[in-house]
């Protein structure tokens, strides 16, 4: 009979213990997903009367075919955005250079391109700052744009960008080249949802997302060409954003 009674309580105190974690789990998700809402949503377009895309490319590798994008991208007289992870960047400082002297905006990717939802406050800061020192090392100016590996927008890594000053960006259109060998495809990912975004003022400023692919390469001077029959401005992220402040003062 005590033992009886002794295990029984040994079961009241084991699922009390539970009911506690469970209670500590479900106290620690509401105020991290409270949180990540009062940041606000990264930035995927922005609102303006002006036809105008901005046009982000995400290095982490691909550097044999940057010199080409450059090429293509001056003949164009437009202007990208390049988020570099700081280990590629470590690698290849005389074309993070130069994305910077063909009058191109160099910002954040993080450091080793990890999944920003499975690390830390603390972890996501110190992917971004390592990065920022690098780049800032090689360019002269603190990074102030971060694009998260994978796109990925939970609250660890949107409390980081945010506590560091930085605002996080996504797309609008995702060519998904990384993925598709077609060049045609990647063109009409962008040119059709553009004309379409362009007839209606309020869906203009659109963030279009690529990588350094072969088939980007192909892509590239043929949608360049029909965006600019069609009207588009070619900007950075910095003027995209700054056409909004404009906008709204």
């Amino acid at each position: 009979m005590a033992l009886r009674l002794h295990g029984k309580k040994i079961q009241v105190v084991l699922a009390g213990f539970f009911c506690l974690l469970l209670l500590v789990y479900v106290s620690d998700r509401i105020l991290t997903t409270t949180a990540a809402t009062s940041l606000g949503k990264p930035i995927e377009s922005i609102k303006t009367e002006e036809k105008v895309l901005a046009f982000t490319i995400n290095v982490d590798w691909g550097e044999e075919y940057l010199p080409e994008i450059f090429q293509i991208l001056k003949q164009a007289q437009a202007k990208a955005t390049f988020f570099v992870t700081g280990r590629w960047a470590k690698n290849h400082p005389d074309l993070v250079r130069q994305m910077m002297a063909e009058g191109h905006e160099v910002e954040n990717h993080g450091y080793r391109h990890p999944h920003p939802d499975n690390l830390s406050v603390a972890d996501n800061k110190e992917e971004i700052k390592k990065t920022e020192s690098i780049l800032q090392g090689m360019l002269g100016y603190q990074t102030k744009y971060y694009a998260p590996p994978y796109g990925e927008d939970g609250p660890s890594g949107l409390r980081a960008a945010d506590e560091l000053g930085y605002k996080t960006i996504l797309w609008t259109l995702d060519t998904v080249d990384w993925q598709t060998t077609d060049p045609e495809v990647i063109i009409q990912r962008v040119v059709r949802p553009a004309m379409r975004h362009g007839a209606q003022p309020d869906k203009r400023g659109a963030i279009v997302l690529m990588h350094p692919k072969e088939q980007t390469v192909k892509a590239l001077p043929e949608m360049v060409a029909q965006l600019r029959s069609e009207g588009f401005r070619l900007v950075t992220v910095a003027e995209l954003i700054r056409l909004e402040e404009k906008s709204n003062p």
